[in-house]
């Protein structure tokens, strides 16, 4: 007959046993010094490093897509200090190089003094979810341009854009994830139209969309017509660093078309002016005051000369 003292490391075992047999990887941070307590091997066969490779926090921070690292780890470290059991989605780093897509289901262990002790999850492979997501939105995208694109450029125009905005910007306070918009000028278009002609004005603009859609590619990014030479980028889930980097590729884009604008003051070339802003925004925020920075920040590059970019 099994003495009762040895249950305990027996139930242990078992346990163990059950967790490292699942699909979901289990792991523990200890909060005091942000060191794994324990991760399961799974982990090894999802993205290839080692268990012994998870030393601390910053292993988990730094494999992890950049354009998701910045408002992951602010959003988890936040909710773990409010005692918050959380999840985020992310697209962690392979060590061949890949990225692989997890959810990280975390919950917050106090000790008897209501302190944080540890945080303890599991990590879920959600690859094929995501690409299946991915499809069906670009899908959704797709029949919803047709009915909601703008006749000239063939990109989304203002109704659609309104449309699609407000529906982005009540998921980003929702999921709390940043949000982040682009609004594009073309510089000195009436001079260009009065030199070229409007025929040759509106080939400038389908050149120019087809920059701004080959700048942000992601199946979730979205780019309009505002109005007139005015276009729009949307980027979901975008921080204020991947947004710059979009901006700064829509000049290098723009400028290996070389279009040619003998009476643009920034430049003999078609010059675009950027304003850029993003927000995670909470419940009392407001979508109209946050176009308007981003509308501002515009007109400052305007001001400051034209073919320019500003953010924060």
């Amino acid at each position: 007959m099994k003495n009762k003292s040895e249950e305990p490391a027996t139930d242990s075992s078992v346990y163990k046993t059950l967790l490292e047999s699942t699909r979901a990887i289990p792991w523990k941070i200890d909060w005091k010094t942000m060191k794994f307590a324990y991760i399961g091997p799974q982990i090894e066969a999802l993205l290839g490093w080692t268990p012994e490779s998870w030393q601390s926090v910053e292993d988990w921070a730094t494999r992890m897509h950049p354009d998701d690292q910045g408002w992951v780890v602010d959003f988890c470290v936040a909710q773990s200090k409010s005692g918050i059991d959380h999840e985020a989605d992310y697209r962690a780093l392979h060590k061949d190089g890949h990225y692989v897509w997890i959810r990280d289901v975390v919950h917050v262990s106090r000790d008897d003094h209501g302190e944080v002790e540890a945080l303890i999850g599991f990590m879920f492979d959600i690859s094929e979810r995501k690409k299946t997501e991915e499809k069906v939105v670009a899908l959704q995208k797709k029949l919803e341009e047709y009915s909601f694109q703008d006749g000239l450029t063939g990109v989304a125009n203002r109704r659609m854009f309104d449309s699609f905005l407000d529906e982005t910007w009540h998921n980003a306070v929702r999921n709390q994830q940043p949000l982040s918009v682009l609004l594009l000028d073309i510089d000195n278009f009436k001079q260009y139209n009065d030199l070229h002609g409007h025929l040759q004005g509106d080939e400038c603009l389908k050149r120019i969309a087809k920059v701004l859609m080959g700048a942000a590619t992601r199946s979730k990014d979205f780019v309009a017509r505002f109005g007139g030479e005015e276009f729009v980028i949307v980027l979901p889930e975008t921080n204020p660093e991947a947004a710059l980097k979009i901006a700064e590729r829509c000049h290098q884009h723009l400028l290996r078309e070389q279009i040619a604008h003998g009476g643009n003051s920034a430049s003999q070339l078609v010059t675009l002016s950027i304003g850029v802003g993003t927000i995670t925004p909470a419940r009392n925020d407001s979508l109209t005051d946050f176009l308007g920075l981003v509308d501002q920040r515009l007109y400052e590059a305007k001001h400051q000369g034209r073919n320019r970019i500003v953010a924060a």
